[in-house]
């Protein structure tokens, strides 16, 4: 009989020889140390960072506890839902809050800026129609804080009308009307509401936070560059 040929078994895997791994070196405890120390120096500076966002500028907290802080009350009115509140110049309109902080206004707006006599009412409310943020001081808060209040306003005086106002006696009104981001400029009927902040001394944080929320944002909404100082 023919020899079968036979088939060649399969090549013996080649094993490649082992490595010794060699002894892990002891731990540096002084390099283990400034690990340690770098690490707990970069959570710090992130804490910082995080707190630094969150309560810089009264961010992290409510416009109502900057207020609360700094000894101010803040209340909130709705706006009545009318087509016309236009009313001659010599109305005695029936606000819903004092100062007025929406409703009835005269047609023409007060001039913006910084006043040392009374501004009429009947155009400043036209004035918180257009966006723009109006502070009242009474006879009696003292020369010391209208400076305070003067200096500020001059920081940024864009969409802010200040002047006296005698029933105030001893405090400080801010006051401003405004719609939702959701209907700007009143859009579908929606007048928004009036604030009014009264503080019994000029507080920076309590200013800021105030015209932070609420400048720019009347039922019709005027661009910063239509609410300059003058204008």
């Amino acid at each position: 009989m023919a020899r079968k040929d036979r088939v060649p078994n399969p090549p013996r895997k080649v094993q490649a020889p082992k490595r010794r791994s060699a002894p892990a070196a002891p731990a540096d405890p002084a390099r283990r140390r400034n690990l340690l120390l770098a690490a707990g120096a970069a959570a710090v500076v992130l804490a910082a960072i995080v707190l630094g966002m969150l309560f810089l500028g009264g961010g992290g907290k409510s416009e109502a506890a900057v207020l609360q802080e700094a000894g101010c009350t803040l209340e909130s009115y709705p706006a009545p839902a009318e087509e016309s509140d236009h009313v001659a110049l010599d109305a005695d309109p029936d606000w819903n809050s004092f100062p007025p902080s929406n409703g009835p206004h005269y047609e023409v707006p007060a001039v913006l800026g910084f006043y040392d006599e009374p501004v009429p009412l009947i155009q400043s409310v036209h004035n918180l129609e257009h966006g723009a943020v109006v502070i009242h001081y009474g006879d009696d808060v003292p020369p010391p804080e209208v400076q305070k209040i003067r200096d500020w306003y001059t920081d940024d005086p864009n969409g802010l009308l200040v002047s006296p106002l005698e029933r105030l006696n001893d405090e400080i009104a801010l006051t401003a009307w405004t719609t939702p981001d959701s209907a700007p400029g009143g859009e579908g009927g929606e007048r928004g509401r009036g604030y009014v902040a009264k503080c019994p001394r000029f507080d920076e944080a309590a200013f800021e936070r105030f015209v932070e929320e609420h400048r720019y944002k009347g039922p019709e909404r005027f661009p910063p560059e239509q609410l300059q100082p003058g204008t």
